[in-house]
C-alpha cells in the first residue's frame, strides 16, 4: 500500500482510469464480435450499420487513448475488408 498521500490519489485515478478503459474496450471488443457474425451469416444489411458504430467506437477508443491510433486504423480497415469480401 503506498503511504504518501500523492501516492494514493495516484492509485485511486489509476484504478479509474482502468475501469474506464476496461469497459471501452469490452464494448468494442462486443460490437466488433457482433459485427463477425453477422458478416459470417450473410446479414449484410445489418453488418453495414454495425459497422458505422463500430467504426464509431474505435475512433472514439483511439481519441481517449485506450488504443493506439494506428491499431484502431488497422481494425477498421479489416472489418471494411471482411464485409466487402465476396464469399
Amino acid at each position: 500500500m503506498p503511504r504518501r498521500r500523492t501516492s494514493i490519489k495516484k492509485t485511486r485515478a489509476d484504478n479509474k482510469k482502468h475501469l474506464r478503459n476496461y469497459k471501452i474496450k469490452q464494448q468494442l471488443k462486443k460490437t466488433i464480435k457482433k459485427f463477425q457474425q453477422l458478416t459470417s451469416a450473410k446479414k449484410l444489411d445489418e453488418a453495414k450499420a454495425l459497422l458505422q458504430k463500430a467504426f464509431s467506437e474505435l475512433d472514439k477508443a483511439a481519441k481517449k487513448q485506450v488504443i493506439h491510433p494506428a491499431t484502431a486504423n488497422r481494425k477498421k480497415s479489416r472489418l471494411a475488408k471482411q464485409l466487402s469480401k465476396p464469399a
